[in-house]
Order: structure tokens, then sequence, then C-alpha cells
């Protein structure tokens, strides 16, 4: 059996890291090594690493954070602090040390909450708030919340179902970003056409994080009612691709024929970042 499971393993980390291979076979092997589980899938994972494609990176990082193993924490680190990687790579590896929720990585996402770009500082001001959290709560450690997506989201929702009450402190710009993720997660728990519709409307908030992290969300709950806003966001060149990028991946998981032929639209959009999101979102839908 644990030949069988090296093999295997051996086998997915030399799609994911065969840049001759198509881009969605390699997604799929990150899925495979990060179900596969163990070191061993997160050495393979953590070696690529070195590929030129963000939104390949993106996915590492941010699978490396659902595993929950410390083991990944030194590579996250390197991913973080090295200026070379694109931007939403290193927000992604920041998320990442703070989901496994190790709090030996306190003291490097506290250097960066200072960071010049606001992505990767909102990034690390959140995941030490989690961390934190999970610190004086050490019965929910894993950070997980009560949500039926089989996602582990660093902060856990509040006790509240007033739609109305949980979009205003999303759209409150006051607020710290911690108190509106937990609005956040707790409109994406709810379910209901009426909490997905609250959601969108902080696809026009000022921070590109959280509205990268909403876009994120939309997908999980797959509500059509939210294909204008998501396909709006997805349009707009000025857009942060980040954003962009989770729009795509959301209109591939609702993969209406509406939202499969927006999709289609962008396949040749001068961001690579795009271009690479909606050919894998067809691929999903």
């Amino acid at each position: 059996m644990e030949g069988c499971l090296k093999e295997n393993i051996g086998t997915a980390g030399k799609t994911l890291n065969d840049k001759e291979k198509p881009l969605k076979d390699r997604f799929k092997a990150v899925s495979t090594l990060r179900d596969l589980g163990g070191n061993e899938s997160i050495d393979e994972l953590a070696a690529g690493f070195c590929d030129e494609s963000a939104v390949l990176k993106h996915e590492l990082a941010h699978c490396l954070g659902q595993m929950q193993n410390p083991y990944a924490l030194p590579q996250l680190v390197k991913v973080l602090e090295d200026e070379s990687q694109d931007v939403m790579v290193r927000h992604a590896a920041a998320d990442a040390l703070g989901t496994i929720g190790d709090k030996s990585a306190l003291d490097v996402l506290e250097k960066y909450c200072i960071h010049h770009t606001p992505e990767i500082a909102e990034t690390c001001q959140l995941a030490v708030g989690s961390l934190q959290c999970q610190t004086e709560k050490s019965s929910q450690a894993t950070g997980l919340s009560d949500n039926p997506y089989m996602y582990v989201d660093q902060t856990l929702p509040v006790d509240n179902e007033n739609v109305e009450e949980l979009k205003a402190a999303l759209l409150d710009e006051s607020l710290d970003l911690i108190q509106r993720y937990r609005a956040m997660s707790t409109l994406r728990s709810l379910g209901t056409e009426p909490a997905a519709l609250a959601l969108t409307e902080g696809l026009k908030c000022s921070s590109a994080l959280l509205r990268h992290k909403i876009a994120d969300v939309l997908g999980q709950v797959q509500s059509p009612a939210c294909l204008p806003q998501l396909s709006v966001a997805l349009a707009d060149p000025r857009e942060a691709p980040m954003v962009r990028h989770e729009c795509a991946e959301a209109l591939g998981s609702i993969a209406t024929p509406e939202a499969i032929a927006t999709l289609e639209a962008f396949l040749q959009d001068s961001d690579r970042v795009v271009r690479e999101s909606c050919m894998l979102a067809l691929d999903m839908s």
C-alpha cells in the first residue's frame, strides 16, 4: 500500500512539474497531491513554485493551506518573502500560513503586516488576527467554521442570520478585515439567494483582497443570481488580476450556458492570469 501511494505521488508530481503538459492536467495533479496528503505530496507541490504561471502557483499555495500540515510552513514562508513572486502568489502563501494555524508563523506574518503592497499587508493582518484568535480558543484551532462547503476558513461565522445586518458589516469600511470576513463567511454559509446577492455588493469595496475573497465564496455558493456582477468584474481591465481570477473560477463553478459564454469571451484576454483562469474554469465547468 505504501509503495502504491509513493508511486501515485510521484506520478502526480511528475505531471504537475512538467511544463509541457496542459495546464488543466497540471491542476488536476495539484488536486491529486492535495488529496493524497503527507510530506512527500507537499514536497512535490512546493517544487511547482518555480513555475511561470501565477495562477498555478496561487493554487499550490492555496492547497498547501487547506492541507493544514505544518511541514509546508518553510516553503510558504519562502514564497511570502520572495519579492520576485507575483502578488497573488505571495498573498496565497500568507493566507495559507494563517489557514494552517501554527503560531510559529506569527513572526513572519507580523513582519509583512506593514508591507507596501496592500494585498500582502492585509492578508498578513488577517492571518495574524486569525492565529491570535485560535491561540485564545484552542478548541477551534483548526480554523474550521460551521459551513457546508468542506472548506477551511480562518475566521468563524457570527451568530447572526440577518442578511441586511451582515451586508452592512461586510460593506463597512471602518471595520477591520476580520469582522468583515466573518460577515462574509456567515453570508456564504446561509447559502440563500438574498445572502449571495448581498455578497455581490462587496465586489465594489475598496479592498482588492476582500473583493477577491468575495468572488471566491460566490464560487462556493454557486448561485446563478450572481452572474451579472461576476461577469462585470471579470470584464473590467482595471480590476486586480487576482480578483478577475476568482471571478472566472466562480463562473466556472456556476457553469450555466451564460457563465460559459462569458468565460469563452475572455480566453484571449491580454492578461495571462485572466486567460489561464478562464481556460481552467471552462474545463472545470
